[in-house]
């Protein structure tokens, strides 16, 4: 088994967990003696640094929210001066301010670390070619992985995202093994090859694909697995911790999480209760090591669950679950809520299905109405009516079983949604219109 640091990685989890109550126990004293933004929340909470004498005791502390990051000033949060500081990335901002997080040294020298562990248990090593397809800049997807890869000794090449025909082009001239860009993308870079004639998984050496920045599904990772060649792994991040930090090793059975970085909680999205492992609910983000932005019980808003078994590869740390949707892209239809994830699992068990689709709600009087347009594979287009009729039905069926509520399904021809080159955009809102 491959592993990056083999000493960190298969600690025994008495120990990592002591050495995660010391780190915690060091931040939370660091925090209140130096940073009046988190002194003041403790104080408001009436939690002390004494008070944490074991790692549930982080329960007792302030969460952070999205809407902190994004409404103080950088000098109310940042723990760096500009002397210090190395770097800045942002979120996008689509739903607000973009979320500005600065980097010392050593946070960069972390995030790699992390990234480096990560990709070498999924199978990367210095033998391999990354071409990283994440936007560089602000956005830490490019950048993040670029650092890791190279940090591991692998050959990077930092193409960026756009112009597919080029890519396809870079992967098969400069015999690339591994690909990062969103899963949709490289989805899409399957339909582009087969236009212009390239096989990826005859034609290419292309074997591995670090895929993350969007919710997916396991219905996605076989389409992927069969039609590509391509073993698809899932990664983690957001950009208020650290851009891509985890993901899957070989076993494919979720992303370690290492603890002498953080600490993971799963708590409900409505009552911030912790809830116990395998449970899911919201996920909360505790960074043990930041130094320029401190980060204590950051609601990430992401759905997941948290499994604090041992791997089969041996390896100690959590292991966070596949991301199936956020609290705030939860979709309220009819009082039912309904994640994009949930329409995505049942259109994938289709195989007259292709891998495009779209979610259209708009208001229809006093009630909500859902549509779910969905791309047909070229072979199924061709189809008679009764078959489609069928097909519909029985799709149909399937999200009212899956989503407890009815939805209008409307098969298109192959090529007419619209395709992302970053995250895919899936649902389409009429309804405040």
């Amino acid at each position: 088994m491959s592993a990056w640091n083999p000493k960190m990685e298969f600690m025994p989890k008495e120990e990592l967990d002591k050495l995660q109550l010391k780190l915690l126990k060091a931040l939370v004293h660091r925090l209140y003696d130096y940073s009046p933004f988190y002194r003041q929340r403790m104080d408001l909470a009436k939690v002390h640094p004494d008070r944490i004498r074991s790692l549930t005791d982080v329960a007792k502390l302030p969460c952070m929210q999205k809407k902190d990051l994004r409404d103080l000033e950088p000098g109310q949060l940042f723990m760096a001066s500009n002397r210090e500081l190395v770097r800045y990335h942002a979120s996008s901002g689509t739903t607000g301010r973009p979320t500005i997080v600065g980097y010392t040294q050593k946070d960069v020298d972390t995030w790699t670390e992390s990234v480096a562990r990560g990709i070498a248990s999924a199978g990367l090593g210095a033998d391999d070619i990354l071409q990283v397809a994440y936007t560089y800049g602000l956005f830490t997807g490019g950048l993040g992985l670029h650092y890791g890869a190279e940090r591991l000794g692998c050959t990077v090449v930092p193409a960026s995202t756009g112009n597919s025909e080029r890519q396809l082009d870079m992967i098969k001239r400069l015999g690339v093994t591994a690909i990062a860009c969103t899963p949709s993308y490289l989805m899409h870079l399957g339909e582009v090859s087969q236009r212009i004639g390239l096989d990826i998984k005859s034609d290419t050496n292309l074997r591995l694909g670090i895929l993350g920045a969007e919710p997916w599904s396991e219905g996605m990772r076989g389409r992927m697995e069969d039609g590509l060649g391509v073993k698809a792994i899932n990664i983690y991040g957001t950009s208020e911790l650290s851009g891509p930090l985890w993901c899957e090793c070989v076993e494919q059975r979720g992303m370690h999480v290492w603890g002498d970085q953080t600490l993971l909680e799963v708590v409900d999205p409505e009552t911030g209760e912790t809830l116990s492992p395998g449970e899911k609910g919201e996920l909360v983000v505790t960074m043990l090591l930041k130094e320029a932005v401190p980060i204590i019980r950051y609601r990430t808003g992401d759905i997941t669950t948290v499994d604090w078994e041992e791997c089969g590869c041996g390896r100690s740390h959590p292991r966070l679950g596949r991301i199936t949707g956020r609290v705030d892209d939860m979709l309220i239809i009819r009082g039912i809520n309904v994640f994009p994830s949930q329409v995505e699992y049942v259109l994938m068990s289709n195989p007259e299905l292709g891998n495009e689709f779209q979610i259209v709600l708009e208001r229809k009087g006093a009630l909500d109405d859902m549509l779910v347009r969905v791309e047909l594979k070229p072979e199924s287009f061709q189809d008679n009516v009764a078959k489609l009729e069928s097909l519909k039905s029985r799709i149909n069926e399937r999200l009212k079983n899956t989503l407890m509520i009815s939805a209008e399904v409307e098969l298109t021809e192959p090529g007419t949604l619209p395709r992302f080159e970053g995250k895919a955009k899936r649902v389409v809102d009429k309804r405040n219109i």
